[in-house]
């Protein structure tokens, strides 16, 4: 039912892209991270959380419609919905069927609830791709509430110590998550204008995060025992600087390698992620019960090779424009 082509995942009885990283006639986006929500699309279908965000970063005038979990849609016989996929608020799994076929596409996932975002729900299906971001054993994840709880206590320890606390996460997702956990007894919580903007659009939906915009104009020599969410691309900038004292941060499963985390130039790093660990990738692999697995970004090599031979499942790699790297601080 569905095709890998040079503009995206294609469905052509339905005549509709998935995650296209071209301009297509008609799109079906997971979620608004920027490497599966791109512009030039004629049409956009996603989750309704996800709205507000695409006409943020896509242009306010895009021709957008929404869907909430589970409702249903059919486009020339083919049955489409969305289901949970606890990769960020709004995030999506695409379940397509036709004359009894099914397949899923995960987009982004993750099976560890952080708090926030609808958790993962298993989809049963025939066919199933799934991203392999840290498809490797090594990568094991602490719970999130014990990463959370480390964010606070390390604030909490800065504040006292007469630092502000910097912490470095992607602006839309992992941002949120972590101002949701925040403890505001410690100290007062700022937001890089990105951040913010996010927050902004999130609110729409009823969202009510904490924290004060930073604008150029605002005087930051009074800010102490602050906590400040940024994303990293603010990291050695005039912006950040005007904070000192100060202590750094940065909130990615990346993290979890000790290479990664002296190369980052932070004073701490905090293993949490938006996507599976090892652990998380075959639980989801095996609970949708699919026979067929295609096997996307990350390690999908390794990945393909293990569901093979150690599940016995028809699972091969593909090639996609989603490749993440530890730059992607996912």
């Amino acid at each position: 039912m569905l095709k890998f082509t040079d503009k995206g995942i294609y469905c052509p009885q339905a005549d509709v892209y998935i995650d296209p990283w071209k301009p297509v006639k008609s799109a079906i986006i997971t979620h608004g991270h920027s490497d599966h929500a791109r512009s030039g699309m004629k049409k956009y279908l996603c989750h309704e959380e996800t709205q507000a965000i695409l006409r943020l970063r896509l242009g306010a005038d895009i021709n957008v419609q929404s869907l909430p979990y589970g409702q249903e849609v059919s486009i020339n016989g083919v049955k489409i919905s969305l289901h949970p996929a606890g990769h960020i608020i709004g995030s999506a799994q695409v379940r397509l069927e036709y004359q009894g076929e099914v397949w899923v596409v995960s987009g982004d996932y993750k099976l560890m609830p952080d708090g926030l975002s609808v958790p993962f729900e298993p989809v049963r299906c025939h066919h199933f791709i799934t991203e392999s971001t840290f498809g490797l054993p090594i990568y094991t994840f602490p719970p999130a509430e014990e990463v959370y709880l480390s964010i606070n206590q390390w604030w909490k320890q800065n504040a006292a110590d007469g630092f502000n606390s910097i912490i470095f996460a992607y602006a839309l997702g992992k941002s949120q998550s972590i101002i949701h956990h925040l403890d505001q007894e410690i100290g007062d919580i700022y937001l890089h204008g990105a951040v913010a903007n996010v927050n902004k659009a999130f609110n729409e939906n009823g969202y009510d995060f904490a924290g004060t915009w930073v604008n150029s104009e605002m005087d930051r020599k009074g800010i102490k025992g602050a906590i400040i969410v940024t994303p990293a691309s603010a990291q050695s900038t005039p912006w950040i600087r005007k904070f000192s004292p100060s202590r750094t941060a940065l909130c990615s499963g990346w993290m979890q390698l000790r290479g990664t985390r002296r190369r980052s130039g932070v004073d701490r790093g905090f293993v949490l992620s938006d996507h599976c660990d090892w652990p998380q990738l075959n639980e989801a692999v095996l609970a949708t019960g699919a026979e067929n697995v295609y096997v996307t970004h990350g390690y999908q090599t390794t990945y393909a090779k293990w569901l093979s031979e150690r599940y016995h499942l028809n699972a091969v790699e593909i090639k996609t424009q989603f490749e993440p790297t530890t730059g992607d601080l996912d």
